[in-house]
């Protein structure tokens, strides 16, 4: 097939842009490398700098490509930021989001595959959570995708768009040659990571008295490389759809540490700080009706094999993509 990626010089997307052209596929990047980097794009793909903000240039970026599908990463994804500035959020997420729709109807590219969030669910009732659960968020970033979603639906009924709208928990890990730079990091496993190489005094533990069984939150952590290969699942899917992305199972913040302390072999300092607000004791997905109808299945479900992949990257790259 004939893919271009919507964001793809960031974490996800460039990892999906790898896995794609191994199996493959022709791909083409789409990206204005406001948050991704250029040295993530693969070098078998064809780059494309442009701005989803600017109709046209996505419009002809599909009409000289002609793709089969479009994979779509490219949004804000700080929820705290977004609580700072919904309008950066509403605008990127949902006004910059249409304008790719639009392309897409004006040009006849029929499917789409959107990278989505467990942000839309907001605390949950029960855990696992699965796509039955009734959709609450409590930030503007969760707010935006969840308004997206809508506005899939609406497309799908009216355009025919066929999409896949997959919810990922906690992306983590990299594969061989690319792996999370983000210009602002806010995920816990390569804060870690950034203690073990010297490059931070310690990590930051945001609460030590929820209802867990150590008092730290639990959170699903996905590979990377598996979260993507249900990207690639998604390009064949046979109906609109949405999915919620995880292993199933948990890990807890201090779990996390130990386990980096352990793979990495270094001194890791922490320091305990008081709750953040909004932050739910665990979230853990079902990933049951994926892996029903699509036959997704993950291969690295170990905690260890996640970090152990990111460490080996961020050794390799121990300041990022350098940009």
């Amino acid at each position: 097939m004939k893919i271009l990626i919507v964001g793809g010089a960031g974490y996800i997307g460039s990892i999906c842009t790898e896995l794609l052209l191994d199996e493959g596929h022709q791909v083409a990047v789409f990206d204005n490398l406001g948050e991704g980097h250029r040295r993530a794009v693969d070098s078998r793909a064809n780059f494309i700098i442009g701005d989803l903000a600017d109709r046209s240039q996505i419009e002809a970026a599909l009409s000289s490509i002609g793709p089969d599908a479009v994979m779509h990463f490219a949004a804000s994804a700080l929820v705290g930021e977004s609580m700072r500035d919904p309008s950066k959020y509403f605008r990127n997420n949902i006004s910059n989001g249409l304008n790719l729709l639009d392309a897409m109807v004006a040009t006849r590219v029929g499917r789409l595959v959107f990278s989505s969030t467990c942000a839309i669910f907001g605390p949950p009732e029960r855990v696992p959570i699965d796509e039955t659960a009734p959709a609450r968020p409590i930030n503007p970033y969760g707010e935006s995708k969840l308004a997206y979603e809508k506005i899939l639906r609406w497309y799908g009924e009216i355009h025919g768009l066929k999409f896949v709208s997959l919810r990922y928990f906690n992306a983590a890990g990299a594969s061989e040659n690319f792996g999370e730079d983000h210009r602002i990091e806010t995920h816990l496993i390569p804060n870690v990571l950034k203690v073990a190489l010297g490059q931070k005094p310690d990590v930051e533990i945001y609460g030590t008295d929820y209802e867990t069984p150590d008092g730290t939150c639990i959170r699903d952590y996905i590979h990377i490389v598996d979260l993507v290969r249900a990207h690639l699942l998604a390009l064949g899917a046979g109906k609109s759809e949405f999915y919620n992305l995880g292993t199933g199972d948990g890990s807890s913040v201090r779990e996390v540490i130990a386990a980096c302390r352990k793979i990495t072999g270094r001194k890791i300092d922490i320091v305990e700080k008081p709750r953040r607000p909004g932050d739910p004791p665990r979230l853990i997905a079902s990933s049951e009706k994926i892996k029903r109808d699509l036959g997704w299945q993950p291969q690295f479900e170990s905690l260890d094999a996640i970090i152990d992949s990111a460490w080996k990257w961020h050794q390799k790259f121990p300041h990022g993509y350098g940009d």
